[in-house]
């Protein structure tokens, strides 16, 4: 993908896929594909290793509100955004949903799915999940709740900066849209390490302008991940 074109990532948001083919159904929802290569690499930059950090919060807010509906196909993923570098690694950053002292049976449901989701991101080869906390912070004038994510983006610019001062990677490829995150992608590059955003229209311009290079999600990338009825 040229430098500066627009490109873009789905996430189907709040719902956990099963693994194997044998769980066709959830398969087909959830969109999480299992057999097969995970990516492939061009001769010409499998010398640049590359890692990706997604914080997945962010992304489910992105295709909520951006790409409803969409699901993706998760073997296909790390290939469109590492852009045929050597990938060593996918990183995903999240939290469970909050569950209060006595939980409707729809959050319960809710929560199930999320943890089944976070369960198969595991098997899934060379993905890494990371789960912080979601805790309740209140309440708005119309009643409904304030959720906050705790250690999420900690845990993220962690591995971001101890990875790229590791000399493991060459390029670091970041879904986010929060400028938290600047402290730690100029770390990252002052190891050596290119930074890339991908991201949506919430990002924001500080971050745009902390990377060395930044890609807007599309339809085009979702469309180039989407899941296929099988």
């Amino acid at each position: 993908m040229p430098s500066g074109h627009s490109r873009q990532v789905t996430y189907l948001p709040g719902v956990g896929p099963p693994l194997m083919r044998s769980l066709t159904s959830g398969y087909r929802e959830v969109g999480a594909v299992f057999d097969g290569p995970i990516f492939s690499c061009r001769e010409s930059r499998m010398t640049e290793r590359s890692a990706i950090f997604i914080d997945e919060a962010y992304l489910y807010r992105l295709v909520r509100d951006e790409f409803p509906g969409a699901r993706i196909d998760y073997r296909l993923l790390p290939s469109k955004l590492s852009r045929e570098t050597n990938l060593l690694r996918t990183y995903v950053y999240s939290s469970l949903p909050y569950l209060g002292n006595s939980p409707l049976a729809e959050q319960r449901a809710f929560h199930s799915r999320r943890r089944q989701f976070f369960s198969v991101l595991r098997l899934l080869p060379r993905y890494t999940v990371q789960l912080g906390r979601t805790e309740l912070r209140g309440y708005r004038e119309d009643g409904s709740p304030i959720f906050e994510q705790k250690r999420v983006d900690i845990l993220l610019a962690v591995d971001l900066v101890k990875i790229s001062a590791d000399g493991h990677i060459q390029q670091a490829i970041l879904v986010a849209g929060d400028s938290d995150f600047i402290p730690a992608i100029a770390a990252a590059k002052s190891e050596g390490v290119i930074v890339s955003l991908y991201h949506g229209g919430t990002a924001h311009n500080d971050l745009l302008e902390e990377v060395d290079e930044h890609f807007r999600i599309d339809q085009e990338l979702i469309e180039s991940v989407r899941l296929r009825d099988q």
